[in-house]
């Protein structure tokens, strides 16, 4: 069976709010969704998954440092990510807050790995971001972001036989 897994890092519990959206909205898909804070994610959980959805703070417009610690390791399966695919969110504190360019310090390391990431053309085009606590409109597009990626995910790697 198809899986996604869902990997987030929070301090304030704002960014694993977000993830419990993401994973309901690729439960949707009726496929294997795993939820995962940092501290109990290893490195060979991301070879087991199809899709990859990582959460992080916006910590001075970037990922935190501790996902980026955990990406920064990931380079032991170098090639070994070529076709799965990814998304992002993050939370941060502010409008202007950084929030784009923390999705995006994500999403460039996907594509380094390999990955496929689709965006979005309403909403949030790079993935969810939520100012402070989700709202109703950051929690919807986490419901989409994780429908998106599991649907993808589900068109890539389940036969049709």
């Amino acid at each position: 069976m198809a899986e996604v897994l869902i990997i987030y890092y929070s301090q304030t519990n704002n960014t694993k709010k977000m993830a419990d959206f993401v994973k309901e909205g690729a439960r949707k898909e009726n496929i294997e969704v795993i939820c995962k804070s940092l501290d109990n994610t290893n490195l060979s959980d991301l070879l087991r998954a199809d899709g990859i959805i990582i959460g992080s703070p916006t910590h001075f417009g970037a990922m935190s440092t501790p996902i980026k610690a955990f990406i920064d390791k990931s380079i032991k399966y170098y090639g070994k990510f070529e076709g799965k695919v990814g998304g992002a969110f993050t939370s941060c504190h502010r409008i202007g807050g950084g929030g784009e360019t923390a999705l995006q310090s994500i999403i460039n390391a996907f594509l380094v790995h390999g990955m496929i990431i689709q965006g979005a053309s309403k909403g949030s085009h790079y993935g969810p971001v939520a100012i402070g606590s989700p709202d109703d409109i950051a929690c919807e597009e986490c419901r989409k972001l994780g429908k998106k990626v599991a649907c993808l995910v589900k068109k890539l790697f389940t036969s049709t036989e």
